[in-house]
């Protein structure tokens, strides 16, 4: 009888926004992770721990990406984030004063606050800021396999000629995931799941195994797979490909029942209860305290809600058995179905998303006739597997990046990509350089791998943030520039470098031979 195995994988990947000034106009940029922090990161591994303690046998596949350690790991927004979260159980304490005439309202008022003091309690005291470790305490039992993924998520196609740079970020992201996680991974996530010809023969040395494209990637490979995206395939030098299936289960997100995480009184109350209880600001930013559900008018119901994502998994999961038991049939082998998400879909974007999540793994591990898998349980044939050449593709735009490279942020790759031709001309000239130049060239390195984030274009096209994101992208570059012309003239400033040392901290073991070409 033919194994089938539903591949669950989530990828955490924020834009690098840190701002310790808050009188940094930029300051509330902040709001992003923390966002994430208290809707995604804790729930999400309180999840994990319901089902550890019931004895419910759950495994998924998840990216956290060098960016994410770096922030989570960081003593100054670790700070921030308990001042950040403690003024959201203020807000919440105003909140339920001003609804206690409203019985719905108050209710879910009430549950916000409960659930605001249970993140700050966490992440101080259970989890002592330490999210991360948790984590790895999963991994460690088996529940969790970590996948790799470059230093920022650059778009790889866009780099394919300056095959340089693509190492640059495929060896840092390494780097960095041996430092917080301790081990060597067998799986390298594609960023933006961005493939071009012959990218294989880039990632493959680093010693990854496997990696997994957009679907048409494999479905439109050469020759066409025999099982489609239901097995994994290996390219030429044998990096085994799995394809994701787009039917993932959000297409449910948009039902009339689920919150609505769009009206939040951080944008709708008065600017005077807002500033009282929440703190002097000009800029207004999301609180978590949402009353109405996607149905215009109405309250939110959270029984009518979870009980829809109880049904909607039970959906999912149904849909899947069937879809595999029908490619077991064709395919006469053991077949997978891999979906994949991003983290901000479970909480942050759909606030029930957890609740299917868990009703997922719950369902699967009581069903005989499917079960979860990670990636490495699956690649045990490795070099048997069918050999195909995979096509060009993308889970960006309409499957091909577009978006990244649109009239709106076309300008953003011309100065990138010359940052990144001189910063390899740099690492060719300074073979063997300590002290100033030294610091130096590891900021230059640094910078550029900032400027390369796809994260920036995505924002300038998707109006999430634009200016703000055009802003970053032009500090990194102007920080490499001015290494750059300082080296030709011989002649660095401490106290600027030192100033956007401690600006962007990121990456603080970065070396800038691994922009140095390989013999």
């Amino acid at each position: 009888m033919s194994k089938k195995s539903l591949v669950m994988t989530i990828v955490a990947q924020e834009p690098f926004i840190r701002h310790v000034d808050q009188a940094d106009e930029n300051y509330s940029k902040n709001e992003i992770l923390f966002t994430a922090i208290s809707q995604t990161y804790l729930p999400l591994l309180n999840m994990f721990a319901d089902l550890e303690a019931e004895g419910i046998a759950f495994k998924v596949n998840m990216v956290i990406s060098p960016v994410v350690c770096e922030m989570l790991s960081d003593p100054q927004i670790q700070l921030q984030y308990i001042e950040w979260q403690t003024k959201i159980v203020c807000l919440g304490e105003a909140e339920v004063e001003r609804c206690k005439n409203d019985p719905d309202k108050l209710a879910l008022a009430q549950l916000y606050l409960a659930r605001a003091k249970r993140n700050l309690r966490d992440f101080q005291e259970t989890l002592n800021q330490d999210i991360l470790s948790k984590f790895i305490y999963f991994a460690r039992r088996g529940n969790i396999e970590f996948l790799a993924t470059s230093a920022t998520p650059a778009f790889f196609p866009h780099y394919m000629d300056i095959p340089e740079a693509i190492q640059a970020q495929v060896e840092t992201g390494l780097q960095f995931h041996k430092k917080y996680f301790g081990v060597a991974p067998e799986g390298f996530w594609l960023p933006n799941m961005g493939y071009a010809p012959a990218l294989e023969w880039i990632i493959r040395p680093y010693g990854f195994n496997y990696t997994v494209l957009d679907t048409h990637g494999l479905l439109f490979g050469t020759p066409q797979p025999r099982n489609g995206i239901f097995s994994p395939a290996r390219t030429r030098n044998s990096l085994v490909l799995f394809a994701r299936d787009k039917e993932n289960g959000l297409e449910c997100a948009n039902t009339s029942v689920y919150r609505n995480q769009e009206a939040d009184i951080g944008f709708e109350c008065d600017d005077d209860y807002f500033k009282t209880n929440f703190g002097a600001t000009n800029v207004r930013v999301g609180t978590g305290y949402r009353y109405s559900c996607k149905e215009d008018g109405k309250v939110y119901s959270q029984e009518d809600a979870l009980t829809q994502a109880v049904t909607d998994a039970e959906n999912f999961v149904q849909n899947k058995v069937q879809k595999l038991e029908k490619a077991a049939m064709l395919c006469e082998t053991d077949v997978c179905d891999v979906c994949t998400y991003n983290i901000e879909d479970f909480g942050t974007n759909w606030y029930e998303g957890i609740t299917f999540l868990e009703q997922v793994m719950r369902k699967v591990a009581f069903n005989e006739d499917i079960e979860l898998a990670l990636y490495s349980e699956l690649i045990g044939q490795q070099f048997n597997l069918e050999k195909v050449e995979p096509f060009p593709s993308s889970s960006e735009g309409t499957g091909y990046g577009e978006n990244l490279l649109d009239n709106a942020n076309s300008w953003m790759l011309r100065y990138v990509r010359k940052a990144c031709e001189r910063m390899i001309d740099l690492a060719a000239r300074f073979t063997d350089d300590t002290g100033l130049k030294e610091r130096s060239l590891n900021l230059a390195a640094k910078e550029v791998l900032l400027a390369m984030s796809a994260d920036w274009p995505r924002m300038v096209l998707g109006g999430d943030h634009p200016d703000y994101a055009e802003f970053r992208f032009k500090e990194s570059v102007a920080a490499f520039s001015t290494v750059y012309e300082s080296l030709g003239s011989n002649a660095i400033s401490t106290e600027w470098l030192t100033r956007m040392e401690k600006q962007h901290n990121i990456f603080p073991e970065m070396n800038y031979h691994v922009f140095a070409t390989k013999q």
